[in-house]
């Protein structure tokens, strides 16, 4: 595996269209690309891996502005945890990465409109969503944290403190729907960074980040001299893996025993201790069922 600069580490539709063959004499089958002509010359409906295996390239939607599990280091090479999983992944299987950068609100939309295969941004695996995509098997176990001004603590000591605080976040993100939930000012930003979120915090514009916790406690680190810190309190532990078209579950047949290799050889645990400050994301927590649940009504 290439080692990646320390510095480096630290800083930071196409739709699938339906071509009819065109027809050609008697020769004409009647077959479209979606479609695969058996040796009996009978014909089945291509699934969404055979379009990926032909076409050699899987279309990965992420953020490229989440530190440091989707970001761009010092040489603007994107990279972070799940970007390198995915492209672990993807050798594997003989394919081309094409990651797409945009916000979360716009990846799953990808991911159902067939603009890409796959989304992979610290994705919380729910049953809302379960309903909708598929996932792969999680790569990342986690729960949730609170970034809060390191001046007062925003003001916040207990769950129920979040009720009349401004909550900054992404619109569709479990952890903008709790805030929501719980009473909180939803104050939504469209794939920035880490840094001018906690800026935000750290002025009054904003109150506080509810997100994953290893995110953003690795986030903040990096970011201490910008007045943020972690609160104590944590809640709802997480799974989190690579979110798939309902198609079918054909490309989710292939990443899942990749993933378990990748898992099994150790290459998880490394890759999550190089950018998660020697924390192995990879492996389930201890304690988890401690840490309280609260049920999020909307996904």
């Amino acid at each position: 595996m290439i080692q990646r600069n320390k510095k480096a580490l630290l800083s930071g539709f196409a739709a699938f269209s339906a071509l009819f063959l065109a027809a050609c004499g008697n020769t004409d089958t009647g077959n479209s690309s979606n479609e695969t002509v058996n040796s009996d010359n009978t014909s089945t409906e291509k699934t969404a891996w055979d379009r990926i295996e032909e076409s050699g390239v899987l279309k990965v939607a992420t953020s490229g502005t989440l530190f440091p599990s989707s970001y761009h280091g010092d040489d603007n090479e994107l990279t972070g945890y799940e970007v390198e999983v995915v492209k672990e992944v993807a050798d594997r299987l003989g394919l081309e990465v094409d990651f797409m950068e945009m916000g979360v609100d716009g990846m799953l939309t990808a991911v159902q409109s067939g603009q890409v295969d796959a989304a992979a941004n610290g994705f919380d695996i729910t049953e809302a969503r379960l309903e909708d995509y598929h996932f792969s098997d999680p790569y990342k176990y986690s729960f949730g944290g609170l970034v809060v001004r390191a001046s007062d603590n925003s003001g916040i000591e207990t769950m129920e403190d979040w009720e009349g605080k401004k909550a900054a976040g992404g619109a569709t993100t479990v952890y903008m729907a709790l805030a929501k939930q719980l009473g909180a000012e939803p104050v939504t930003y469209d794939n920035a960074t880490n840094d001018v979120f906690f800026r935000d915090v750290a002025s009054g514009r904003t109150d506080f980040i509810p997100n994953d916790y290893y995110v953003s406690n690795t986030a903040v680190q990096f970011y201490a001299e910008l007045g943020v810190k972690m609160s104590d309190l944590y809640y709802n532990p997480s799974q989190q893996a690579i979110v798939l078209s309902k198609d079918d579950t054909s490309v989710k047949e292939k990443i899942d025993p990749i993933l378990a290799e990748l898992a099994e050889e150790g290459v998880l645990t490394e890759l999550s201790k190089e950018f998660f400050g020697g924390e192995d994301v990879s492996k389930e927590l201890d304690n988890v069922d401690e840490l309280p649940v609260i049920e999020i009504e909307q996904n």
